[in-house]
């Protein structure tokens, strides 16, 4: 299996963590350690998968068996460990958003650019099969060139509880954005092949986190306490994002807003569009012809629904690492775009002006990778 003789450490042992061991673990690696404060976890880890745990992300990097590192933290962490296991040369695959701030997300970009190990973020979602048949069909040269995506993620009440780091903008960095539309925002800058942003307009808005009285039917946010817990995040976000060579993108993302909730991805081709939902196994083609009358055609391919973007995404990451290849995606170059993009989304919200970018980083990054694994 491609993940034979590959030992895992996996820091943060919640959910996202043992997703990942599970997943890592069917693909044939080892799953050899773990970091979490919470002794409780630790245990719980250790007994699922017959591994060594610390308290702390040293401990683990300094571990012999460990050659790769999966981290799922809270996002203000994300630096400190990817940066110390990089510097001592194991690979990482770190979960989305690359950091908290630009600024964070750079520095690791930076340590990633002169590390003998190679680093992927955890953008799942471009591996579901409704991406893989986009991509597919793409390629073919299905849609004619891609002139704009509309990327939804939005949950009509979906907040995480106050008192969570989700909440805490030292922790998180920002709400809704940086958690949830993060993926719809990378997988629309996926779709385009990255281009270089000219210009980014957004607005964020604190709408309901802050109310004494949340409705929440589905009991999301757990024990709801306006009052005693901080809440000083996004709650939503509608941006637009301009490339320089004229292709837009608009994006919608909250984790409450008074509409029905989606994950609706459309994307406009010259010769057709696609939309699916984020991460499903479903993808619509809309076309129109002239053969025989004029007409509309519509398009449905459905996939295997045991293929997840998580598994595929993973087993990229242990590919990269037993043919010590360059990561075809996923890579950290493309992450700091995305990064870049949100905190302009941020400054735009706080100046009410539209926000101009540098040329992008990517093709910089790619080259200086290159050079270092060649």
């Amino acid at each position: 299996m491609i993940g034979d003789g590959i030992g895992v450490g996996i820091v943060g042992l919640g959910g996202m963590g043992n997703l990942h061991a599970r997943s890592i673990r069917d693909l044939g690696a080892e799953i050899v350690a773990g970091v979490d404060l919470v002794p409780e976890q630790r245990d719980r880890f250790a007994g699922d998968f017959g591994a060594r745990t610390y308290e702390t992300h040293e401990e683990l990097v300094a571990d012999d068996a460990v050659d790769a590192v999966i981290v799922t933290t809270p996002n203000r962490f994300h630096e400190p460990i990817t940066v110390t296991a990089l510097e001592a040369g194991l690979d990482v695959l770190v979960e989305k958003p690359l950091a908290h701030t630009l600024e964070s997300a750079e520095r690791i970009a930076e340590t990633a650019a002169r590390s003998d190990g190679i680093c992927m973020v955890g953008f799942h979602n471009r591996h579901a099969a409704s991406m893989a048949m986009f991509d597919e069909q793409h390629a073919r040269g299905r849609f004619g060139d891609l002139t704009h995506v509309e990327a939804n993620y939005v949950r009509r009440r979906g907040v995480p509880g106050p008192g969570s780091w989700f909440t805490d903008p030292e922790l998180a960095g920002g709400g809704a954005l940086l958690d949830i539309g993060v993926h719809a925002l990378d997988l629309a800058l996926y779709a385009l092949d990255f281009p270089d942003i000219a210009e980014v307009s957004g607005v964020t808005r604190t709408t309901f986190g802050t109310g004494e009285e949340f409705a929440d039917p589905d009991g999301f946010g757990d024990n709801w306490d306006a009052e005693a817990e901080a809440y000083e995040v996004d709650d939503s976000v509608s941006a637009f994002i301009r490339t320089t060579d004229g292709r837009t993108i608009s994006l919608e993302a909250a984790w409450a807003t008074n509409r029905e909730e989606s994950m609706d991805f459309r994307v406009r081709g010259t010769q057709s569009g696609a939309q699916f939902d984020i991460g499903d196994t479903e993808l619509r083609i809309l076309e129109a012809g002239t053969t025989g009358c004029d007409h509309y055609a519509d398009v449905a391919m459905t996939a295997d629904s045991a293929v997840t973007g998580y598994a595929e995404q993973d087993e990229q990451f242990l590919e990269a690492i037993a043919t010590a290849g360059i990561p075809g995606t996923n890579t950290v170059a493309e992450a700091l775009t995305v990064q870049r993009v949100i905190d302009a989304i941020y400054r735009s919200s706080e100046t009410g002006r539209a926000v101009q970018l540098e040329e992008s980083p990517l093709a910089e990054a790619r080259l200086e990778q290159s050079a270092r694994l060649d």
